[in-house]
């Protein structure tokens, strides 16, 4: 039997020829990280005032923007000069939900990604093969990228924030423990709207290092206690809510029932765990977790999961689901020790 013969759809092979193509990318994060935006506040500019501004190439940021406006992301309103459109002013500073820290280009990474072929024929991370040690230990053994990490996960918890914060009733709530917090983001969005409530902030030495003047300037130091430590270890126990956002991807699925088991350990009967994921749905849908579990197969060798999966995981650490909430960005997961029915909050 003949194959059926190929289609020719022009637009088709042109469309893929743009989803292929990795210029636009890489091209913001560089763009974001000169923060051409910030220099475009007041209006539009000729592209020798943004170079000397930025300390960039007049000549090659020219290009780099007309490939950008080509996209919406900013406008030649005039041969050689550029304003800003919707799509480039989250790439301000001032901007209320900027994401001009969200996009770093860190090499480490991009030599990562060329080994996804690898990852693919195999099921392993790219990333320590890359780089012969793992993603965690390399952050913490290269400050600098690491720092870059923190930004970028604080700059999507602004984002995030928005959308999870009226999706649970965070205000019944004594304390919180933010496992795996990073350098507090959630913590330092979350306290100032609840002010009765107290948080604890759990991550490795390293990563907490700047905690204390974020939470400061949020005005919570005072009610915000910093525990230097592994989830892999024994968490502050007792408190009424238990948060990881966006964690368990990072970690194959013994190692994120190990995570869940050490919460588990020091939860009371009515406290409650809050995993606040990007959940993968079924079929052809667009979903951005289905984006990012590629990205973590290729530094972390970890998975995004299906509502499915997370359950299993739960169960099997003793842990059993009590609500689904889903929101514009992640899906608020609420879970409780598994016994006695539970009573929703």
């Amino acid at each position: 039997m003949l194959a059926a013969r190929p289609r020719t759809d022009l637009g088709a092979l042109i469309r893929l020829t743009e989803l292929a193509d990795y210029t636009v990318p890489f091209t913001v994060r560089v763009v974001a990280e000169l923060g051409v935006a910030d220099q475009l506040v007041d209006g539009p500019r000729p592209v020798t005032e943004l170079a000397e501004a930025t300390g960039a190439h007049a000549p090659s940021l020219l290009r780099a923007l007309r490939a950008l406006a080509g996209k919406g992301i900013f406008t030649e309103v005039e041969p050689e000069v550029f304003g800003l459109t919707p799509l480039a002013e989250p790439l301000r500073t001032d901007h209320p939900l900027s994401l001009r820290d969200a996009y770093p280009l860190l090499a480490a990474d991009v030599r990562a990604w060329a080994g996804l072929g690898r990852s693919l024929r195999t099921g392993e991370a790219a990333f320590p093969r890359t780089h012969g040690t793992d993603y965690w230990s390399y952050l913490a053994a290269h400050p600098a990228d690491s720092v870059a990490v923190d930004r970028w996960m604080s700059s999507l918890t602004r984002l995030h924030l928005r959308t999870v914060l009226p999706a649970w009733p965070w205000g019944q709530a004594r304390e919180v423990v933010d496992v795996g917090g990073g350098d507090g983001a959630f913590l330092a969005g979350l306290l100032p709207r609840f002010p009765a409530l107290r948080g604890t902030l759990l991550d490795l030495p390293h990563v907490v290092a700047a905690a204390p003047e974020l939470l400061d300037r949020a005005g919570v130091a005072d009610r915000c206690r910093i525990v230097p430590g592994s989830f892999f270890d024994p968490v502050p126990a007792g408190a009424d809510l238990y948060v990881l956002k966006t964690i368990l991807p990072g970690w194959d699925d013994a190692e994120a029932t190990a995570i869940l088991r050490r919460i588990a350990e020091a939860m009371r009967p009515h406290s409650r765990l809050l995993l606040l994921e990007a959940i993968i749905p079924a079929g052809d849908v667009f979903d951005v977790a289905k984006l990012v579990d590629v990205h973590t197969l290729v530094l972390t060798g970890g998975r995004h999961r299906t509502r499915d999966e997370l359950v299993d995981l739960l169960a099997d650490a003793g842990l059993r689901l009590d609500r689904v909430v889903p929101t514009p960005t992640l899906t608020v997961i609420a879970a409780g020790p598994a016994g006695p029915e539970l009573t929703s909050r």
